[in-house]
């Protein structure tokens, strides 16, 4: 087994860890939450701070891991959402609102800190002329990520069952520790640090390439998160009148197949050599919420319409996620590698936040079918963008 092997499972077993408990907490305060009586609306409010922490974590922690290494911001993740995981192990009465959403801010610095380091690491373990194979270890990397998030959703219910709320971040702080120190010993020292000092003024990209993708991720998860976090568990809760473990379980099971379509997204798409393909994927995705729209309008079942376009969805995004990973791994510059990860990350941060929001108040005022039309124009939009993208062949030599 090569060095480099080595590095990437450490970094894939720390992120695999880190997404099992992310998964679970976010199941656990739901459930939680739900059973004192909160409202879906009010419940997706506690991760507003999640959302926002991680815009702002983006940015400054591309530059913490070019300053000081990506082994270093990687284990502080690790850390920090040991940290959280112990804000919630207090009393009942004790987790109040802001208690719980200080936590929740505390577990998204975590869990971006973690993201951009293990999404750096990789670029630095492949050499630039094996593209086909850093396409691969991306692809792997983030689908096997969202498939252990939907295990974790499970995780998370079943350690509800068992341990209770507090028994069970107890138990799952006391496993992510272990990870921690264990990460402290095998993973490489100086890994993604910068031979040149980086200004803070770094953090901002300064390759078009770069900045047009970001702006296209920014609008590819805003699309998502406007009709998947709150409306449309509501919509299944209300309308189809299923329960909230049915719920949980569905969309638990809707993100470990989005999961896998990732990690096998190089096989559907091609090895991405000199080729361009995110503006037509981006733009076959936008097709899909405005047909559920038009079905919902027309009088079509709901179930067939809705679920049946949940799935071609989540196919579609999974593909356009993954090729945006690996198109931002691709464009990077090697040395300071996590600058331009840590911007790009923020879209996605800012995207997620946006989508949050709008979620939670279009539904609220207009319904499940204007979600989805905000959400068709918004791919339309990250299809557009993508257009202006470059071929990866020239991704070092495009600059504004």
């Amino acid at each position: 087994m090569t060095a480099a092997i080595r590095q990437y499972l450490v970094i894939t077993g720390n992120y695999w860890a880190f997404t099992l408990t992310d998964g679970a907490l976010r199941m656990l305060v739901v459930l939680h939450f739900h059973q004192l009586g909160y409202s879906p609306l009010e419940i997706a409010l506690l991760f507003i701070f999640y959302e926002f922490f991680g815009v702002v974590t983006n940015l400054v922690g591309g530059y913490l891991g070019a300053r000081i290494g990506l082994n270093r911001t990687m284990n502080l993740g690790l850390f920090l959402q040991v940290l959280a995981l112990g804000m919630l192990a207090v009393p009942a009465a004790m987790l109040t609102v802001p208690w719980v959403m200080a936590a929740q801010a505390l577990s998204g610095i975590a869990k971006d800190l973690n993201k951009m380091s293990a999404k750096s690491g990789i670029k630095l373990l492949v050499p630039d002329e094996q593209q086909g194979k850093l396409y691969k270890w991306v692809a792997i990397l983030t689908g096997s990520k969202n498939t252990l998030k939907g295990v974790g959703f499970f995780l998370g219910g079943v350690l509800l069952m068992a341990a209770g709320f507090k028994g069970a971040v107890i138990i799952m702080g006391a496993g992510l520790l272990l990870v921690w120190l264990a990460s402290l010993f095998l993973l490489k020292q100086e890994l993604g640090k910068s031979k040149a000092k980086p200004k803070f003024t770094d953090i901002l990209s300064k390759s078009r390439a770069i900045n047009v993708l970001s702006a296209a991720r920014l609008f590819l998860f805003g699309a998502r998160d406007v009709w998947f976090v709150v409306a449309l568990p509501v919509y299944l809760h209300t309308v189809f009148g299923w329960d909230f473990w049915k719920v949980g379980g569905f969309m638990a099971t809707w993100i470990i197949g989005y999961g896998f379509i990732q990690t096998i997204a190089p096989r559907i798409t091609g090895n991405m050599d000199g080729k361009q393909p995110a503006m037509l994927w981006a733009a076959a995705l936008a097709l899909i919420p405005a047909a559920i729209a038009i079905g919902l309008m027309a009088g079509w079942s709901p179930q067939v319409v809705v679920i049946g376009g949940l799935l071609l969805f989540g196919v579609l995004f999974a593909i356009n996620s993954s090729l945006h990973s690996y198109l931002i791994v691709s464009y990077a510059r090697g040395d300071g590698v996590s600058l331009d990860v840590g911007f790009y990350y923020m879209s996605n941060a800012a995207g997620r936040l946006l989508g949050t929001i709008l979620s939670g108040w279009i539904y609220q005022a207009y319904g499940l079918e204007a979600c989805l039309w905000i959400s068709a124009s918004l791919v339309a939009m990250a299809a557009a963008l993508a257009s202006g993208l470059p071929e990866t062949q020239t991704r070092q030599t495009e600059q504004i």
